[in-house]
């Protein structure tokens, strides 16, 4: 069995839980490396929808097992939701969901110091989904204040820290951003409930997980979020605060990175991204508004629209170099059905210069126009394609020019939300 990536190649939403989803048959555990609460992943199972923002999408299927790692940062209040969900809608986790001890935890302070934050900073923010991630692994780092899972089992050195990080939060709330103050009674407490909720689940995930890697099992690694969002390689500083990209699964869930089989890049067969930072292939116009209206483009965690634009190669193109893909999963293509004519940007240019890779100073990003190649639309319906040979010829075109611009082979094409809309090719 293999050990497999599945992550998104653009600014996120790029349907990577349809892709779990589906690929979830050939493994044995699925397992989120990193993120937090921030990214909604929503799949379709007959009548029912799922939107997970913890859980990996792989706990609908009632044989697999799935891994909360080390490098998520755990909402106990919406992990929690998201398993009364699951049992209200008959699917059981007991036995099957295992949370790491080193994972850190998002705790209300967290939460209120990012929306301070951003208020204060009004117009140049980053649009965060204000879900406390980026304070969350900023404790992280610091060391000295992060909370982590294993804290929460012990009530009297879980009080002691929250104690001790609520006098600095609390100076930073009222002094520099003149909000109000928090009560730490009532965290404590709270969170003490927690840690008993939380104990089932708590284990070495590390272990646990390199042990069915030694056994055989197939596993399977669920980025959140994408590429383009990775803190380090990203359109920094408007990205999340963890490493969204392939090397995030070795340091996120405790594995080698040699463990490592397969990495699948999740291709949306346009390009979209939510909040703010510069967005070369942006459509402000009719045809924006209407792939967002055909593509019902809002967020999963914020119902925020969704900037909408055409596809970029060049972001493929990075994509493919930092993660080390070794196919694409282009999904989506069914949004694009009954437009006349489409556009793919093979390259920018910037002040008459041809430039190739997506620069790190978005200052020059900003000032690069997208180079565009025009290709013919099919206008017609896709949603029943089940082998790629039955997609219509233009569509077909499409996607061989994704391949030629990425230097990536496309393995799996979505054309739907639901599990059977898949061409795997």
């Amino acid at each position: 069995m293999s050990v497999r990536i599945v992550l998104g190649a653009q600014w996120g939403d790029e349907g990577k839980a349809k892709i779990v989803d589906f690929l979830t048959t050939d493994a044995d555990i699925v397992v989120r490396y990193q993120g937090g609460a921030n990214a909604g992943h929503t799949i379709k199972v007959g009548d029912l929808e799922f939107v997970f923002h913890l859980i990996p999408a792989g706990i609908v299927h009632p044989d697999k097992t799935c891994v909360v790692g080390n490098g998520v940062v755990l909402e106990p209040e919406a992990l929690f939701a998201e398993l009364d969900e699951l049992e209200e809608k008959g699917i059981a986790t007991e036995g099957r969901l295992f949370i790491s001890e080193r994972a850190h935890l998002v705790l209300p302070y967290h939460k209120a110091l990012e929306r301070a934050s951003e208020e204060k900073i009004g117009d140049g923010a980053i649009g965060t989904t204000l879900r406390g991630i980026g304070p969350t692994y900023g404790d992280k780092i610091n060391r000295s204040s992060g909370v982590r899972v294993l804290d929460v089992l012990d009530a009297d050195v879980l009080a002691t820290k929250i104690r001790a990080n609520l006098r600095e939060k609390n100076e930073v709330l009222t002094k520099v951003y003149g909000a109000e103050p928090l009560e730490e009674g009532p965290i404590i407490e709270a969170y003490v409930a927690h840690g008993e909720r939380l104990k089932p689940y708590v284990t070495d995930t590390s272990v646990y997980l390199n042990d069915a890697i030694k056994a055989g099992k197939g596993i399977l690694f669920e980025g959140s979020q994408g590429t383009l969002l990775d803190v380090d390689h990203g359109s920094y500083p408007y990205v999340t605060s963890s490493n969204t990209t392939a090397g995030g699964a070795a340091t996120g869930a405790g594995i080698g990175p040699t463990r490592i089989d397969e990495v699948v890049g999740v291709v949306k067969a346009y390009t979209t991204r939510v909040g703010n930072g510069p967005f070369p292939t942006e459509l402000n116009d009719e045809m924006g508004d209407r792939i967002r209206d055909i593509g019902h483009e809002y967020g999963a965690t914020t119902g925020r629209p969704r900037r909408c634009g055409w596809l970029d190669a060049v972001i493929l193109r990075m994509a493919e170099r930092i993660n080390g893909l070794t196919s694409i999963a282009v999904t989506r293509l069914d949004i694009l059905d009954q437009i006349e004519e489409l556009k793919i940007c093979t390259h920018y240019t910037r002040n008459g210069e041809r430039v190739d890779h997506f620069p790190a100073d978005l200052n020059v990003l900003a000032e690069c126009e997208p180079v565009y190649e025009t290709l013919p639309g099919w206008q017609s319906d896709t949603t029943q394609c089940r082998t790629y040979e039955s997609l219509p010829e233009n569509a077909m075109a499409y996607l061989a020019r994704i391949q030629e611009l990425s230097g990536v082979t496309i393995s799996i094409v979505s054309v739907g939300p639901d599990r059977e809309e898949t061409i795997f090719v």
